[in-house]
């Protein structure tokens, strides 16, 4: 199955230049594309470790800090970050689409790297919670805004590819904060976590500054120059073009899909530590489990990158979501210690992995003009899934029924996952049957 789009007229610059370039996306990967794509990713590193970070502090605030909070207020705290993420991706995704990619990753870096260090001088739950919420306005627009940027500035054979691996970005930050909490939190306290965010804005902000280029004009400025061009420049775009034919059915599946992924993605990140600790482990080795889902959400990436080239991205993804869900019913059977850092492995392989995939997948099915709305759609709805998880883990702790619960409510939001997907393979597969790919809007229907 070809996830490829056909070719698009699409915008590039020189690093620095607001005024764009025509490119077919079949060229080569040249120096300066590779490093905003590199400046990029750098961004969802941070990105990653400032989303996870809360997930390594939860039990020390918890019991630490004299604000009261229980399992289910904590898990309520730890929603606050994805409701921001919510928001933040589905306007962001719009604004890359009329304001320009670079202006957009940039805001976004800077607004969720100054609250994220904020919240080191919270002095209560309320306003470490609201800290939260605005960080995550920031780390939710990051992503669909640089994977839309990375998609305009890589040939088109490398688009999947690299659009999975920038994603590794977000379980490598989740495996430098568990590595950095082992050290950081017994020698430093919980809030020295949140002070590495400083790092985003002294180190990869400037960089952005310098190697980020701006591939997309903003909206009605950008002077074409071949007729095929100005039609792409003046096609409708927004949220209501996703919503109605040829898009609807396509882009309601990967909502729902995304929805599902990250419930089980992202409820595993805020609760993994304390779950472990609940079923008595120590903090530091709690947080070695929690690295070995982020590796394993690392290798995945790497792993999906290459299946989602090989065997296309929605077959893989589904394979990827049935892994997670079947390694995560394996914890319940309480195994070996050993056994529990393999399925652990396989459960970031699979929930991660699923992720990137659908990323890739939208990044291909949408044209340019789409592209950052589309990944801002499904991301953007998909966070209802990464806000209902900490809230679920809570509850579900909160009603006395244990560790095992929160493993099978994330093992069924990763089987409902993979069997969305397979309805998404169906729809393409149908739309194949039907038509062929349609040249003006530039979605391909295989």
């Amino acid at each position: 199955m070809n996830h490829t789009l056909p070719a698009v007229a699409t915008q590039r610059s020189s690093p620095g230049d607001s005024t764009p370039t025509s490119n077919d996306g079949h060229g080569r990967f040249s120096k300066a594309s590779a490093a905003a794509v590199l400046v990029c990713w750098l961004l969802v590193v941070f990105d990653g470790y400032d989303l996870i970070v809360y997930g390594t502090v939860q039990s020390s605030l918890i019991t630490e800090t004299g604000w009261g909070l229980t399992k289910a207020t904590a898990g309520t705290v730890g929603s606050m970050a994805f409701l921001g993420m919510m928001i933040g991706a589905i306007f962001a995704g719009r604004m890359a689409d009329s304001w320009g990619r670079r202006r957009t990753i940039l805001g976004c870096a800077i607004v969720f790297s100054i609250f994220t260090v904020l919240c080191a001088f919270a002095p209560n739950a309320a306003v470490f919670g609201a800290l939260r919420l605005l960080a995550g306005i920031g780390l939710g627009g990051l992503v669909p805004s640089a994977n839309a940027l990375v998609a305009e500035l890589v040939p088109a054979k490398w688009r999947s590819i690299v659009a999975t691996l920038m994603m590794s970005g977000v379980p490598i930050g989740g495996s430098i904060a568990a590595l950095v909490g082992i050290q950081l939190i017994p020698a430093f306290g919980w809030q020295s976590m949140f002070l590495v965010a400083v790092l985003a804005l002294v180190i990869v902000v400037p960089l952005g500054l310098k190697y980020l280029p701006e591939t997309l004009a903003p909206a009605g400025k950008a002077a074409s120059k071949t007729a095929a061009a100005t039609a792409v420049a003046k096609e409708p775009s927004g949220f209501s073009l996703l919503l109605r034919a040829p898009y609807l059915g396509i882009s309601m599946l990967f909502a729902v899909a995304t929805i599902a992924t990250l419930f089980a993605w992202y409820g595993l990140g805020t609760w993994l530590p304390n779950l472990m600790q609940l079923a008595g482990y120590n903090l530091g080795s709690a947080l070695t489990f929690a690295l070995a889902l982020n590796l394993g959400a690392v290798a995945g990436s790497v792993i999906t990158a290459w299946a989602g080239t090989r065997f296309g991205p929605i077959p893989t993804a589904i394979a990827a979501a049935a892994v997670a869900a079947v390694a995560l019913v394996v914890l319940v059977s309480g195994p070996s210690v050993s056994i529990v850092y393999l399925m652990l492995v396989l459960a970031g392989v699979g929930t991660h992995g699923t992720q990137c995939l659908i990323i890739a997948a939208v990044a291909s099915h949408y044209p340019a003009h789409l592209r950052g709305t589309a990944l801002g759609w499904a991301l953007g709805t998909g966070r209802i899934g990464a806000v209902a998880a900490p809230q679920v883990g809570g509850l579900l702790l909160a009603a006395g029924l244990g560790v095992n619960s929160n493993f099978l409510a994330f093992a069924g939001a990763a089987a409902i996952a993979a069997v969305l997907l397979a309805a998404v393979g169906i729809n393409l597969k149908s739309k194949l049957s039907t038509s062929p790919s349609n040249p003006t809007t530039g979605v391909s229907n295989v």
